[in-house]
């Protein structure tokens, strides 16, 4: 297990406001996308011995793998991925999801990805990866609730 820095904010919506609140800082998306580039970098480490078949997310262009823990109480999600821009996007997903109990998690759509303009900007591959993203924590948060 490693450390993890999430959650951020005491609650999934004050995650999601802050993330509005920082990207709104922006003039531009070349700004933003190297903003996400800078968050993915701030994943922590994961580790080598969890990058196996059994922990990859399927439906991403990009290598991504992710290993939830805890129970319907808190849920914890560590992930990485190949790409400097997915893993910014991990980031964002985990900030507003991880650390979180079940019923949070499944409480909170995803309102972030609209307000700060994400979904107009992002290529269709990368696009269906975040999706993939949050059904992977969505999906394991109704296993556990």
């Amino acid at each position: 297990m490693t450390d993890s820095p999430f959650p951020l904010e005491p609650t999934a919506a004050q995650a999601q406001a802050a993330i509005k609140e920082e990207f709104a800082f922006f003039a531009d998306w070349s700004e933003r996308y190297q903003y996400l580039i800078d968050l993915g970098r701030k994943l922590p480490p994961f580790p080598d011995a969890w990058k196996t078949e059994e922990h990859r997310l399927l439906g991403c262009q990009s290598l991504v793998w992710i290993v939830p823990q805890g129970d319907a109480q808190r849920l914890d999600f560590h992930a990485i991925s190949d790409s400097a821009i997915v893993s910014g996007l991990i980031f964002l997903a985990l900030r507003v999801y991880s650390g979180r109990s079940a019923a949070e998690i499944l409480a909170t759509e995803p309102d972030y990805i609209a307000d700060i303009g994400l979904a107009r900007h992002l290529s269709p591959t990368r696009s269906n990866g975040l999706a993939a993203l949050l059904a992977f924590i969505r999906d394991t948060a109704r296993r556990q609730a």
